[in-house]
Parts: C-alpha cells; structure tokens; sequence
C-alpha cells in the first residue's frame, strides 16, 4: 500500500498539467462549465469523459489519459453510468492532499 507521501508526491504530478488543471477547475462548479446530460447528473453522477474532451478540444484518448493520472492521484473519482465513465472531483481526499501539502512546506 502506497504511503500518504507517495500519494502528495503522485498528487503534485497530477497537477503539473495545464490541462489537468482546468479540468478539475471545471469539475468544481460543473453545471456553470458543461452543458446537460443526457444520462447522469452533472452534480451527483459526474461530468462524462466525451464532454470533458469536448470543452477541452481533445480526443476521447487523450482525455482519458488526464482522467486517469487525476483518477490514481485521488483527485477525482469514476463513476460508470450505462456506457458512459462520469467524473467528479473527490473533495474530501483533495482536502486530506491540501492538509499533507500545507503540513510538507
């Protein structure tokens, strides 16, 4: 099992990516960021992977790849809704990062 250090040092590459970034800033209010669903609530269930790529001008892949480091850093969780994987950010794991970061520097 990782250490809670691995974890802030896996969080910080995470979060070494522009893009990454804005996802997670979008994650943050989705219904101001990503238009209605057809399957899952925007808030409850997640934002889908093809809307993120959407509004971020990539592939499905490629989104997939940043949903995944963001995934295995603990900063969003996966939700699978039918066919469709919904993202949201996982707010109380972030707030235990943010305590490890803070107490770190």
């Amino acid at each position: 099992m990782a250490s809670f250090d691995d974890d802030v040092e896996s969080a910080f590459r995470a979060l070494a990516s522009d893009r990454r970034l804005l996802i997670l800033e979008w994650l943050k209010r989705p219904k101001a960021h990503f238009r209605a669903q057809v399957d899952g609530d925007l808030v409850r269930d997640g934002v889908c992977g093809a809307l993120i790529a959407e509004k971020l001008g990539v592939s499905q892949p490629t989104v997939s790849e940043h949903l995944k480091v963001l995934s295995q850093a603990g900063l969003v969780s996966a939700k699978r809704v039918k066919q469709w994987t919904f993202y949201k950010r996982d707010e109380a794991r972030i707030a235990k990062l943010k305590t490890a970061i803070l107490a770190r520097i």
